[in-house]
């Protein structure tokens, strides 16, 4: 692949994911960079997501709702509220299922999992006991 050229627009998406742990969708980034690029077009910002992951320098996240955006690239695992679809890191470790499926299945390599957990958060929970 040639030499990707710089673009500012794509450093201010990668950098506004970093400073973020909410997995915000384009939509939110594209409103949260707006201020600084106020030419900046909601294509433009889906066009750079796409090549960030591409990339591997962010991770794209899909439910049910809108794709969602990660800065962080170590592997880890994800929670999704069924009810206010917000989504959160999950830090603990979990058993790799890549050793054992590489050590029992004898069609290819697997490289990578990611296991997403659903449920209802934390704050759903809590809102539903004020009503």
């Amino acid at each position: 692949m040639a030499a990707l050229k710089y673009s500012r627009q794509r450093e201010a998406i990668k950098s506004y994911l970093c400073g973020r742990e909410d997995h915000p969708t384009a939509d939110m980034i594209y409103t949260g960079i707006r201020g600084d690029f106020p030419n900046i077009s909601l294509g433009t910002v889906y066009r750079n997501l796409s090549l960030l992951v591409e990339l591997g320098e962010i991770r794209k996240i899909t439910s049910d709702g809108a794709d969602r955006f990660d800065a962080r690239t170590a592997p880890h695992n994800h929670f999704i509220c069924r009810k206010c679809g917000r989504v959160m890191d999950v830090m603990i470790p979990v058993e790799d299922p890549v050793k054992r499926v590489n050590r029992d299945w004898n069609q290819g390599e697997v490289e990578e999992c990611r296991m997403e957990f659903y449920g209802i958060c934390s704050q759903c929970t809590d809102s539903a006991k004020c009503s």
